[in-house]
């Protein structure tokens, strides 16, 4: 049961900031401002996503091999998307350049949905009961 609340907050969490917090953001402050505020919440949001997944990851194992295994690939997956895309994309802002902040934000959006993806998998399969037992 633990283990599902944890892939629940994992999943909510993912969520509410992808689709709630920074749209929020973007809609109730100029762009000037909702940018800065969101580019300081990013690296909170990684970690909360690290961590929780990797706390997801080891209460799963001991139901479901395969929703440890997306969890776990959540969490390794996070660390570079936070000490390395992050950063790239913060360095194609601050210079400017359009496109590649553009390829770089698409590609870590694409990360996050499949993030949101595979939890929601290990959710469902948590929920289910599926697994090792």
């Amino acid at each position: 049961m633990i283990a599902l609340l944890a892939a629940a907050l994992l999943f909510g969490g993912m969520v509410l900031y992808s689709f709630g917090f920074a749209a929020f953001l973007f809609s109730a402050l100029p762009a000037a401002d909702a940018g800065p505020l969101l580019r300081k919440a990013f690296p909170h949001f990684y970690l909360f996503v690290l961590a929780t997944a990797s706390v997801a990851a080891l209460l799963a194992s001991a139901q479901d091999d395969v929703s440890a295994l997306l969890l776990a690939v959540i969490a390794a997956t996070t660390l570079p998307a936070r000490q390395v895309l992050m950063p790239a994309i913060n360095d194609a802002t601050d210079s400017g350049a359009a496109g590649r902040f553009k390829i770089l934000h698409g590609f870590s959006v694409l990360v996050t949905l499949a993030h949101i993806a595979l939890a929601a998998i290990a959710l469902v399969r948590l929920a289910a009961g599926s697994g090792n037992a």
